[in-house]
């Protein structure tokens, strides 16, 4: 009897039919009412330190790589930590090149390792929907950045106009640094690698209480409840999106992209070849970068250097030996 008694509700309450259009002034009323409790005054602290470990790991990964050169691919987003790039076959380039071919390398700078992600300047954390027409009327400025000013960030703060800083213009200001002895450069190491994870950390727990969201099928980022209008999609430019976003949930990695590369480990060739790709490490650049430099990380990411694997494969003549 109770089974038949929830199944008529049921029925009642989807059978129901709703007129949004009474309901879209009430939902515009709450929305604005929300916007009045932001921002939350413990996460004010909290984007205030990640401010200061943009900074830090900017300038870091700056003064690094004026001692460990990179290589970046000439028709990918590939790089390799090193003087000479790799062997491996995962160039996939232009769109009418073939696929899985050897890279093409060339020197690389700061933007190909910390790899910079934009988006329109919000006012607040619950304004207007920008429209096409106006993506021209808002600036564009740094995610971390924007997600700091809806967090309680002071805008005239010295840490963060320090931290807004284009990242060409890091890149040229250290070129001149002083020689640095390699404990020096340990220490510098460290430091930045710590402040990469608090970068994450703190990133992570601003997403928990702010919303951002990120495209489907690019990676444009809008902080924000909903993503803006621009039709800026190159993915479905010639079907009827007509450049429209599709948008979702961000993450850690959308705003602080790690840049996964190809580990060379003491045990392995001096250039890593296709053949042996299976057993060689998959690590964030930042992460391979500071170990060149001396730098000492937690134990966690050993399964990702695959610090204790092989280098080539057991010969299985000695396995039927024994």
């Amino acid at each position: 009897m109770v089974l038949i008694k929830t199944l008529l509700c049921l029925r009642r309450f989807y059978g129901t039919k709703v007129d949004l259009r009474k309901l879209r002034p009430m939902i515009l009323d709450r929305i604005e009412k929300r916007a009045h409790a932001y921002p939350v005054r413990s996460m004010v602290p909290v984007a205030k330190e990640v401010l200061l470990a943009r900074n830090a790991h900017i300038n870091g990964v700056s003064t690094l790589l004026n001692y460990i050169p990179i290589m970046a691919c000439k028709f990918c987003p590939e790089i390799c930590i090193g003087e000479q790039g790799h062997l491996i076959q995962t160039c996939w380039g232009y769109r009418r090149r073939a696929k899985n071919r050897i890279h093409e390398w060339v020197s690389g700078g700061l933007n190909d390792i910390l790899v910079p992600v934009e988006t329109y300047q919000p006012h607040n954390t619950f304004q207007h929907v920008i429209t096409h027409n106006q993506r021209f009327d808002c600036d564009r400025i740094s995610a971390i950045v924007a997600l700091c000013l809806q967090a309680g960030a002071d805008p005239h703060d010295e840490n963060l106009n320090s931290s807004s800083t284009n990242l060409d213009a890091v890149g040229n200001k250290v070129n001149g640094t002083e020689s640095l002895s390699p404990k020096d450069l340990a220490f510098v190491a460290n430091q930045t690698f710590n402040a990469w994870e608090a970068l994450r950390s703190g990133v992570q727990k601003l997403l928990l209480v702010y919303p951002v969201k990120v495209c489907k099928y690019c990676s444009e980022v809008h902080v924000g409840p909903s993503g803006h209008k621009a039709e800026l999609c190159g993915m479905f430019k010639y079907e009827s999106s007509k450049g429209a976003h599709f948008w979702m949930k961000a993450n850690v990695d959308d705003l602080v992209p790690p840049k996964i590369v190809w580990r060379r480990r003491p045990q392995d060739p001096p250039v890593l070849v296709n053949e042996m790709r299976d057993f060689y490490g998959r690590v964030p650049a930042v992460l391979d970068l500071c170990t060149k430099a001396g730098a000492i990380v937690p134990v966690k990411y050993n399964c990702m250097m695959k610090v204790q694997g092989l280098s080539t494969p057991v010969n299985n003549k000695i396995w039927q030996e024994h």
